[in-house]
């Protein structure tokens, strides 16, 4: 991205017809730009009427103009809001305007980078802008606003915190060894070590939360023809989305739906039926039901209860990887005079339902959150990403060499430093400017 220096305007709101478009502003000094735009310097912060002129004088909208002086707005530079009437042709004649004034078209996430490049939000802040105006459920909302308020920032900066002061007596016992200086206390120090050790691994618990309720998760029912399949997508589901008929071979392609429990979002795949068959449009449906397998990271495997795991099941499950995550599933207990329940087994969990009359739906449920990794309160989890839990497996894996060489004091205080640094990285305090690159390049223009 270029300098910021430059000012930037872009269409802040959705496309299409609606009530309101927002466009934004940013850039130092505009004082200039918003006059020649609207007649008048508005007082900082205060929203005022105002007639968006063009270049002759003429009016392009009548609409509301905000302005923030910086350091007081969202990306630390002067920012000017025009807020109009939203319809493609108003917002990119009063976009144009800006542009004849001097701005740019802002990339994607220019105006959130901006705002980290001038201290307003730290790195892991900026992600939870993208990640709350993405979040696919309440819960993974609530935790993107938490991020975005500052406590997973402020709960690693306590752990670089403790390693700043950790190393400081590391290395002053290195640096002056025969000065009058309180000596490395070793027992003090192992316990300080010990107790960071505890809460990087806790942090990183509650990352992996945070990461699940972004990402969601990716289940396939997968199992031969007619064992209802699509009776329990659209148990799941709530609504009548995949065709149900008693003929197997009914569905023959991949049918997806979002379904949330317990503010986890799960994306359901019912596929097509596995069995040998001479029909070609099946046969195909069959491949791409594997393609889904291969993807999956939670396999639903369904059974009919009235015959129990057959040879062709024993078949289905030879062919799945060893690493691949799967519940079984007994379907039809209505009609096997079966009861609700789960059974535990080796490697997987057996759940009995009916998927016509919704008996034991809630246990498939909780089977789901539990093998899906779902384990703490959501109050409690912070939104992650990728990036965020890589650092967090790194720094814990060098607190554990630390712990191995805690009488090497040279080495001891090169695997703390190492550590530190890749606590940092998640707020952004050591981040290579590619990276910065990547991760803006993912927002939406406009933010």
């Amino acid at each position: 991205m270029a300098a910021d220096t430059e000012i930037i305007a872009a269409i802040a709101t959705a496309q299409g017809r609606a009530g309101i478009g927002v466009i934004r502003v940013s850039g130092p000094s505009l004082e200039w730009f918003v006059e020649r735009l609207i007649g008048r310097i508005p007082e900082p912060r205060r929203a005022v009427r105002a007639e968006f002129r063009d270049g002759r004088g003429g009016a392009i909208d009548d609409g509301i103009a905000l302005y923030f002086r910086a350091p007081h707005s969202y990306t630390g530079q002067d920012v000017v809001e025009l807020h109009g009437h939203s319809g493609p042709v108003v917002l990119n004649t009063l976009l144009h305007r800006c542009f004849e004034l001097g701005a740019r078209l802002a990339e994607p996430g220019e105006f959130t980078r901006r705002a980290f490049l001038n201290d307003k939000l730290d790195l892991a802040q900026a992600e939870a802008v993208a990640d709350l105006i993405d979040a696919a459920t309440q819960s993974a909302a609530r935790c993107a606003l938490r991020s975005l308020r500052g406590e997973f920032s402020a709960a690693i900066h306590a752990l670089v915190t403790q390693l700043v002061e950790l190393r400081m007596l590391v290395e002053a016992t290195l640096d002056f060894p025969d000065e009058e200086i309180d000596a490395l206390d070793r027992s003090a120090a192992r316990e300080r070590l010990a107790r960071l050790r505890t809460e990087v691994a806790g942090i990183l618990t509650r990352a992996k939360q945070g990461s699940l309720l972004r990402l969601g998760v990716h289940v396939v029912l997968a199992g031969q023809p007619n064992v209802g399949k699509s009776s329990l997508l659209n148990r799941l589901a709530g609504e009548e989305l995949a065709i149900v008929t008693p003929i197997p071979g009914t569905t023959r392609d991949s049918v997806r739906q979002a379904v949330e429990i317990e503010g986890v979002p799960l994306n359901i795949v019912d596929t097509a039926g596995l069995r040998d068959s001479g029909d070609e449009v099946e046969r195909l449906g069959m491949e791409r039901t594997w393609s889904e397998i291969e993807r999956a990271d939670l396999l639903l495997l369904i059974v009919d209860a009235r015959c129990g795991v057959t040879a062709e099941d024993e078949a289905i499950a030879s062919r799945l990887s060893a690493r691949l995550r799967r519940i079984l599933i007994y379907n039809k207990i209505d009609l096997a005079n079966e009861r609700a329940r789960i059974e535990e087994r080796t490697g997987t969990s057996a759940v009995f339902l009916s998927a016509k009359t919704g008996e034991g739906i809630d246990l498939l449920q909780q089977v789901l959150l539990r093998h899906a990794g779902w384990e703490i309160a959501e109050e409690s989890i912070f939104m992650a990403r990728e990036r965020h839990l890589v650092a967090l497996r790194s720094a814990a894996e060098r607190l554990e060499t630390a712990t191995a060489q805690f009488d090497a004091l040279e080495l001891l205080a090169e695997e703390l430093r190492l550590a530190q640094s890749e606590l940092s990285s998640i707020t952004g305090e050591f981040t290579a400017d590619d990276l910065l690159g990547e991760i803006f390049a993912r927002f939406c223009i406009g933010k």
